[in-house]
């Protein structure tokens, strides 16, 4: 069975850098565990007292996830980080500190469930600018609040906004200071305190470093920089944390010496994904490995070998093809042989699925 490597002390590291920078700078941080997939194992090496002491709170956007949160470290806040559905409003209560929200309707019937539970249940209220996702829109956003104001057992934390999510809409000075706007304009008009402007993620990091990060804005959602040691706004490692934190390592099942391009007519029936080949007259032959693992699994695009020189070339349910050309290394040996494997660095999508599926062994180091 083909497995997904964790390292623990690299994503460890990483939290503990994001800390120091969030508190150098007087900012409040939710680490994001989706990525996860609710892994217990995982989750109780994770969710230390030690390692979460800088960190104000788990966001995660599967109830199941925060239930375990709860279980392994009942000290910790937590945060529903999607719109929630209005038949989970239960349990969002009940697991969730905090939820995120853009519908009045929803968030009265947390107000209701918070009610019977005689529990406060917090949220920040997702403002629309321009990712056309989640939020209220702007010109409606006045009359939303006020609304919400008047419900007895909700507690408004915060506003927020989800930028590069979707279309990739960047998280600019400017969206931002939209948003300390409309927090001031908040509560200027309800005469009340909105603790955190949430429209920081992992998009946003490199926005620090360039000073282009609002004063009023004091609060981030983070699950890619912390995990991968990347920020989406440009795929690069920011500020030296480690990206050596997950491998995917696949089986060889077969090794054999192939032509490059399948023989025979091609019809519609296939239901694999290829790269892209002509057929020609010329059947050069290359060494193929057959690897145990499918579209099922993982999407290859989501996967980067660590050999260059291995190339995609297939792929099925539950099987992979790469070439790995005449399969010499630089000694002119064998490089591969049936019973190795061959190491891939997953992104974050790829690890995403990777955790999700019953075929794959998870093992954490």
């Amino acid at each position: 069975m083909a497995e997904l490597l964790i390292k623990t002390g690299n994503i460890a590291g990483n939290i503990r850098k994001i800390s120091r920078l969030m508190q150098k700078h007087g900012y409040r941080w939710s680490l994001v565990t989706k990525v996860l997939s609710g892994d217990r194992d995982f989750l109780q090496k994770l969710l230390s007292p030690e390692l979460m002491e800088g960190v104000h709170s788990i966001g995660d956007s599967r109830l199941s996830s925060l239930k375990i949160i709860k279980k392994v470290n009942p000290a910790l806040h937590t945060i529903y980080i999607k719109p929630p559905a209005r038949n989970l409003v239960r349990q969002v209560v009940e697991y969730a500190d905090v939820s995120l929200n853009s519908s009045l309707e929803t968030i009265r019937a947390l107000n209701q469930e918070a009610g019977r539970k005689n529990k406060i249940h917090e949220i920040i209220i997702m403002i629309e600018l321009g990712e056309l996702r989640e939020g209220v829109l702007r010109d409606k956003l006045l009359d939303f609040y006020r609304d919400v104001f008047e419900l007895d057992h909700i507690r408004v934390i915060g506003i927020g906004s989800n930028l590069g999510c979707m279309y990739g809409i960047e998280p600019t000075y400017d969206k931002l200071m939209q948003l300390t706007l409309y927090k001031k304009l908040l509560e200027v008009s309800f005469k009340k305190d909105i603790p955190f402007v949430s429209g920081g993620s992992s998009i946003t990091l490199p926005l620090i470093n360039r000073k282009k990060i609002p004063p009023e804005m004091n609060h981030f959602r983070i699950g890619e920089a912390a995990f991968f040691g990347t920020s989406p706004l440009d795929n690069k490692r920011f500020n030296q944390l480690s990206t050596d934190t997950f491998q995917f390592n696949a089986n060889i099942l077969e090794l054999e010496e192939k032509e490059t391009v399948p023989d025979g007519k091609i019809g519609e029936g296939n239901i694999g994904h290829t790269a892209d080949l002509e057929q020609t007259q010329e059947m050069e032959k290359t060494y193929r490995v057959l690897l145990d693992f499918g579209i099922l699994d993982v999407d290859t695009d989501d996967l980067e070998p660590k050999d260059k020189q291995v190339q995609f070339m297939g792929t099925t349910s539950d099987l992979t093809v790469y070439d790995v050309g005449q399969n010499l290394n630089s000694r002119l040996r064998q490089k591969y042989k049936v019973g190795k494997t061959i190491s891939f660095k997953p992104n974050y999508m790829a690890v995403a699925r990777l955790m999700n599926s019953k075929f794959i062994d998870v093992k954490i180091v």
